[in-house]
């Protein structure tokens, strides 16, 4: 098949080298007032609170692509539309060089870039020679094996956060990748199915609701948020809600992907999701060496994906993206969207913290620290589609990793926003004092967030709440030398229910006026500061 898909690609040079990938922007949004005044047909009432919560107005971005200019270009001659994006109010259009250029006659035509940067300037350059064309953002070394996956949450103190029962609950992760093949049927995501936890998803590649398919790459990667099986494979946040989205097209590198990455991080955006996590990333080794970036692209602003990865943080969205896997490269940097100022760019270290010589370093171009943090990526313990428990490699395994600790960090932490939540990991990473080119950061730890760095912290609580779950009133035991405290419980969406204070003698709080359901609380007295979910029936 290998050979006979080589073969097609010789026969059809002529035309497809005739057809250029471009983006046209508009430069208006006629409807866009009229759309804003009703913001519940543009995003879900989960997305609006995810606003709300962060003090984020929609703005013009928000908008729909006006239908009139869309229609004009697709009725262009000589073009084809292949995506759009309401954010960078833009569609992805293939088509000869003069018909693209001709759509810069229509009067709402702002600008054309072509995705070959050749044709954006008079000035013609000496092509670059790729030797071989390799898919580095999705390599995969796969080695059966039959540990478990403690050393990689462990490296994190993640498991403080699961033992205090922050696992990702009431947060939604959104992962865009080349498909997930097996997660509808193999073992390690029978949990996830049982309890409704894969919220939905779609197919851009193939235009379709099939998102079980393409390329293994998203299996394997979500297995390590997600995956569940005991004394193998427990994933960073097993009780997160997920979408999962196809926007990588398996078998070419292709200018297009870029497009249907934004095109799907804006349906999770309008979907609610908490977080959005890509183990994909653009550099070179392009199918069509004529569409590779150079390192001086790397700045964050440059790239159609790092634009929209950067548009995401400001509604609200955590991005999480893999640094890539370049170290060992003449050209070792970083890639996008991992170069966008504020996604968190994960690197990877072995399993004795000691980095990866395959992961990507930075700087960005203009001198930003990157990666940003780094987790485990060399012998990752993942599931593949059919459901055997594996290692692999790469910093496609490192980036879900950190994503899921985020989750359940985030639970602990449902009033922060997400720049917040992204300074509190940068600062309990162990090389925050002295970020360099190679490990940024550093290692996080989730445990100290929680002011917690180890199981004996935990065995010597100065708090105790129970019962949990609770039916009427439940009880926060603190120590004596903490006359009073001050108690606040929010509900799942972040909303204050309730504000009490309360004292060591009289330490208890009831609940009788609120639904059954998931809470968080707060809980703050004189040197003490702790936050825990409670339960009630």
């Amino acid at each position: 098949m290998k050979h006979f898909y080589v073969f097609f690609l010789l026969l059809g040079t002529s035309v497809m080298f005739s057809q250029e990938d471009a983006w046209v922007y508009f430069n208006a949004k006629p409807n866009a007032q009229s759309e804003l005044a009703t913001p519940s047909e543009l995003l879900s009432p989960r997305a609006l609170t995810r606003r709300t919560n962060q003090n984020i107005a929609l703005d013009f971005n928000d908008a729909q692509v006006e239908k009139t200019y869309v229609a004009q270009v697709k009725a262009s001659s000589g073009i084809t539309v292949l995506s759009q994006s309401k954010w960078l109010n833009a569609l992805h259009i293939q088509g000869s060089e003069a018909s693209v250029l001709a759509l810069k006659n229509l009067s709402f035509v702002d600008k054309v870039v072509f995705a070959n940067k050749e044709l954006n300037s008079t000035s013609k350059k000496t092509k670059t020679n790729i030797s071989a064309k390799v898919k580095n953002k999705l390599e995969t070394k796969i080695d059966y094996a039959y540990g478990n996956s403690a050393n990689q949450i462990q490296m994190l103190n993640g498991h403080v956060l699961h033992q205090q029962n922050y696992t990702g609950v009431g947060k939604v992760i959104a992962v865009l990748d080349a498909g997930f093949p097996g997660v509808n049927t193999a073992q390690p995501f029978q949990r996830l199915r049982d309890n409704n936890q894969i919220l939905g998803g779609y197919d851009y590649v193939d235009r379709n609701t099939n998102f079980y398919t393409g390329g293994s790459h998203g299996t394997l990667v979500l297995s390590t948020m997600g995956g569940y099986e005991e004394n193998a494979l427990v994933g960073t946040a097993p009780d997160a809600s997920y979408y999962l989205f196809r926007t990588e097209i398996d078998v070419t590198e292709e200018p297009l992907e870029e497009s249907l990455w934004v095109e799907a991080a804006e349906k999770a955006d309008s979907l609610g999701v908490d977080i959005i996590t890509t183990s994909l990333g653009y550099f070179q080794q392009r199918d069509n060496a004529d569409y590779n970036y150079s390192y001086s692209d790397m700045n964050g602003t440059t790239t159609f994906v790092s634009r929209g990865a950067e548009i995401a943080f400001s509604k609200g969205i955590i991005v999480v993206a893999s640094a890539g896997n370049e170290g060992r490269q003449t050209e070792p940097h970083i890639g996008a969207p991992a170069d966008a100022v504020s996604v968190i760019a994960v690197g990877s270290v072995m399993a004795n913290k000691s980095r990866s010589a395959f992961s990507s370093i930075g700087p960005s171009f203009d001198n930003r620290i990157k990666p940003d943090v780094m987790a485990q990526g060399t012998a990752a313990v993942v599931s593949d589609i059919a459901g055997n428990i594996t290692t692999a490699n790469g910093t496609s395994f490192s980036c879900p990793i950190m994503a899921g600790m985020i989750a359940c960090l985030w639970q602990a932490f449902p009033t922060k926003t997400n720049q917040e939540i992204r300074q509190m990991i940068l600062q309990s990473s162990d090389n925050y004092a002295t970020p360099n080119n190679e490990f940024g950061y550093g290692i996080p730890n989730f445990g100290a967030t929680l002011g917690i760095d180890s199981f004996s912290d935990l065995e010597n609580e100065a708090l105790t709440v129970y019962p949990n779950p609770v039916k009427s009133e439940v009880s926060f035991l603190f120590s004596n030398k903490n006359n009073t405290a001050s108690i606040v419980i929010y509900s799942v969406l972040g909303q204050k229910v309730i504000e009490k204070q309360i004292t060591s003698q009289n330490a208890l709080l009831s609940l009788e006026s609120l639904k059954s359901g998931l809470y968080f609380y707060t809980f703050d007295a004189d040197g003490l500061h702790q936050t825990g979910k409670i339960i009630k029936q």
